[in-house]
């Protein structure tokens, strides 16, 4: 079983024992990780059911696994003929989540009751066109 879960504006395809690397959170190794934003669950045993725009009662739960950083990104900056270089770099922080469970509370069996069309407005009635006057040229 998968989940596609979105947080911090990025979205993630996860499953039962994966290690995921989120963006920084302020959680401790050992916390729980959980989160409710699961926009699809699909899987061997069922077929694949996207939310609007998420799924109403499914959740991911995991643990926090570590923080660390990421390699460093060299930024170079530079204008030709003026004697300006700037170099400087950026190591970005991440969290390590392992996913243990993937849940979703089931829908009852009914369907919701189809929306009721609203009803049609009549259509202005058509009047003949009034034509105008055509005004003669007085007389020579």
């Amino acid at each position: 079983m998968f989940a596609i879960i979105r947080t911090d504006g990025k979205q993630y395809r996860v499953a039962q024992g994966d290690t995921i690397r989120l963006a920084r959170m302020s959680a401790e190794p050992g916390d729980t990780f959980e989160t409710d934003q699961v926009l699809a669950i699909g899987g061997e045993e069922s077929e694949l059911k996207f939310g609007t725009p998420v799924i109403a009662g499914a959740k991911v739960q995991g643990t926090v696994l570590q923080h660390g950083k990421d390699k460093k990104v060299i930024v170079f900056k530079r204008k030709r003929r003026k004697t300006y270089r700037r170099k400087y770099g950026h190591r970005q922080t991440h969290t390590m989540v392992k996913i243990e469970k993937i849940s979703a509370k089931e829908v009852s069996a009914k369907k919701a009751a189809p929306k009721k069309a609203a009803p049609k407005k009549a259509a202005p009635k058509k009047t003949a066109p009034v034509k105008k006057a055509v005004k003669k040229a007085a007389a020579e």
